[in-house]
Order: C-alpha cells, then structure tokens, then sequence
C-alpha cells in the first residue's frame, strides 16, 4: 500500500507518459472501414432443396403431441420416508407411474388409479429413461408395459 502511495506522489512513470502521448495521437483517427458503405451483397444462386428429414415412420411425437407418458416401477416407491401403497388393494409394489397435463398417477397391478401428490413431473422426468416406443390408446400402453 506505502509503495503505491509513494509511486503516486512521483508522478506519472515513463510508461504511462508514452502512452499518454500514443492515446492523444490517436484520438482524432478513425479505425479502417468505419464509415465505408459496406458492399452490395452478391446474389447467390439458388440452392437445392434437400428434404433431409426422418421418415414418417421414425419421427419421434413432439411432447404437446403427447397426452401423458408412463413408465414401470417394479420395486417399492418410498416418498417423504413413507411407502407408497394402493388405497384400495395395499399393494405397495409394481406400479405404474403416468405422467399427465402435469399430473403423477399411479396404477398398481389391480388397475386401480391413484393421483400421487408427491411426485411432481420434474421426479418424473429425473426417474424415467427414455421412451421406447409410443401407442395410440392408453390400453395399448398398458399391454405394452404387461399390466
């Protein structure tokens, strides 16, 4: 701190003088190409269309063409300490979580349904993997995952 004081109270150094002196020479000057118009663009010649997208048959629906997702749960599903059971069969195992409009349901194997309010769509999205493959009804997606 004392030698900054001290550098301070000499006076500007030799360097800062000359750049002093470089930064007044400049100040007037502008850099080149400032204030040039920029040149007409060129036409370019057409360039061919390529449809280059997926086939039908492999597009994936986009997520608002989606009306929910669902994935197995084979294990028991533990939330805020406290396992999860059907209130109807008590069955606390095998379960199917779908994730709809921003809602969590459950499914046990007896097909009774449960809104689960716990569970949020970002646990969804953090638990389940990718889909591995999409159906037209919701019966469909239940033969699909064995229920």
């Amino acid at each position: 701190m004392f030698h900054r004081i001290r550098r301070r109270a000499k006076g500007p150094s030799e360097a800062q003088k000359r750049f002093a002196e470089l930064h007044a020479q400049m100040q007037g000057q502008v850099p080149p190409g400032i204030g040039v118009p920029a040149p007409e663009p060129q036409p370019a010649e057409p360039t061919a269309i390529v449809d280059d997208f997926l086939p039908p048959e492999l597009r994936v629906p986009s997520h608002d063409q989606v009306e929910g997702k669902m994935m197995p749960w084979k294990q028991p599903l533990v939330l805020d300490g406290e396992m999860a059971t059907c209130a109807e069969c008590d069955a606390y195992r095998d379960w199917l979580i779908l994730s709809t409009r921003g809602e969590i349901w459950l499914r046990c194997r007896a097909g009774h349904q449960q809104l689960e309010t716990r569970i949020d769509t970002a646990w969804y999205n953090r638990h389940s993997g990718p889909a591995d493959s999409t159906h037209a009804t919701f019966e469909d997606c239940l033969r699909h995952l064995g229920h």
